[in-house]
Order: structure tokens, then sequence, then C-alpha cells
């Protein structure tokens, strides 16, 4: 199948996915509306990596643009933190549309942007001073030097970037551990599956658009990307939780999800911050 082809299959299928996750438990958009002060467990999670590499005062004033923003509810925290002049970009215009409505519902004005994360710097014409991007979202990306240039050029001068996702070894294990069962390394094409649901609970057979295709990013393709790009990378994390339960071994942890302490010790997330150079 032509990328752009695949590209396409997916935005229907997350159109789709966009109204199954807003009636959803897991994104509670109307316990989050009824709590100003809820901040997402993506969004604190990703805080956590991103808070040593910010000024005194945080997020707080500091324009944000988060990429890949399906229903904008991490959007939104982003902006209850106190991020200013908050845009969110996504390739699915259903996902859009409930994001505004969610914004228009908490009272905030946050700018929402249709397209490909991978040409970004070609929607909008200004920079940043914070890009985020964060819990599955690099997988539907078929390339990532474009990627990497549109964030290098977006980012004001001494702006910096996050990138927090699942680790792409779960995708070499098909998020089964503990036997390797498919790609790590990049480059070897799209991997295309059929699924009738999603990643929220009792979500089987409520997807019209059920064609998904992924792609491997391993880690080395990913930091390679963001240096060609022009970027300097402060610091690589691995680490031992994630934001959904991926598979059954998974036990509930303050950040979301973690492995039992008698299991091997593997990696579930990465995080990259990177800065662009004055």
């Amino acid at each position: 199948m032509h990328e752009a082809e695949a590209v396409a299959a997916n935005r229907a299928n997350w159109n789709d996915r966009a109204d199954v996750h807003t009636r959803s438990e897991m994104y509670d958009v109307e316990g989050f509306l009824a709590d100003p002060a809820d901040i997402s467990s993506v969004v604190r999670n990703d805080l956590s990596v991103l808070a040593e590499h910010l000024p005194e005062s945080g997020i707080r004033d500091r324009s944000l643009l988060h990429l890949q923003c399906h229903i904008g509810t991490d959007t939104i925290s982003w902006a209850r933190l106190g991020a200013a002049d908050v845009h969110g970009l996504d390739l699915s215009p259903n996902s859009l549309r409930h994001a505004a409505r969610i914004a228009k519902a908490d009272g905030r004005d946050i700018t929402w942007v249709e397209g490909d994360a991978r040409f970004a710097s070609t929607l909008l014409d200004r920079r940043f001073d914070t890009i985020v991007t964060s819990a599955g979202t690099i997988v539907w990306l078929p390339e990532l030097a474009d990627w990497a240039r549109s964030i290098h050029d977006l980012l004001e001068p001494s702006g910096v970037f996050l990138i927090r996702d699942d680790h792409p070894i779960l995708g070499a294990m098909a998020f089964e551990p503990w036997d390797i069962t498919d790609d790590y390394l990049g480059g070897g094409g799209a991997r295309t599956y059929e699924d009738s649901g999603t990643y929220t609970a009792d979500s089987a057979g409520q997807i019209t658009h059920t064609t998904n295709h992924e792609w491997r990013h391993d880690l080395g393709e990913i930091a390679g990307a963001l240096l060609r790009a022009g970027l300097v990378i402060e610091a690589f994390h691995e680490l031992p939780y994630m934001d959904w339960p991926a598979f059954p071994d998974l036990v509930p942890c303050p950040q979301g999800w973690t492995l039992p302490p008698e299991a091997p010790r593997i990696p579930l997330n990465f995080a990259i911050v990177a800065r662009r150079p004055t």
C-alpha cells in the first residue's frame, strides 16, 4: 500500500477512535471538565521529565505546541498548568472537533490545527517555547526526518522539546512479553493489522475503519533524527512505567502501570528532551 493511502486509513481509524474515546471511562471527559484542577496522568508524567529543563517558573507563560494531540485533554492540561498560546495539532479532524468542544467547555482558548505532525512547520507560521508529544504517537508516522526538522523549525532558539512514548522494545514483543516476535529496528516498512476496538475498555466492535498501519522506530532512529535536525539532546531516559495497561502482567503504580517486583526489569517508556540551540 502507498504511504499516503496508509496515512489516510489511519486518519479514518482515529476519526472513529475519537468518538469511542470521548465516551470512554479511561478518558472520563465529564470528570475532567468537572474538576478544573485536574491534570491528566499523561501530562503529569511528561512534566516530571520536562520540569528540570524549564525555567524556575516552569511551563507557566511559555508558548506550547502539542503534536498528535488527539481529543485534547492533555493539551488542555498544559493550558491548566499555565502554558500560554497553546496549540494542538492532529491528523484527525474528528479528534479536533471533540478537542475544540472540550476546550470550549473548559473555557480555554486553544488553537487547533489539522495536519500531519511530520509537516507541522508548513502549517504554522510561528515558533514555540515548548513542543511536546507523548503516549502512543510516533508509531503512526512513516518516517521521522521531516518530523524532527519540523520540530527544530517550530522551536524558538533555546526552546525545548519533549517526547515520551512507549518503548520500542514493546513493539518488538507485540506487547506480549517475553518473546521477540517483530522488528525492533526501524526501516522494515509498515505493520498492518485489523482491529475493531481500541485501547479503552469494552471498545471491541466500535471501530468502523478497522485497518491500522504502524511503523517501528528504534531509539537510535529517534535520537538520530533529532540530532540531524540540529537539536541538542539534553536528557534521555528509559522508564519503568507506562500510561496504559498494555499487557496483563502490569500492575498499577503512581505513574500508571508498571511490572510487578518479581518480573525482569525492562523499560516500558522512553523520554528524550532536546533543545534548539540559540
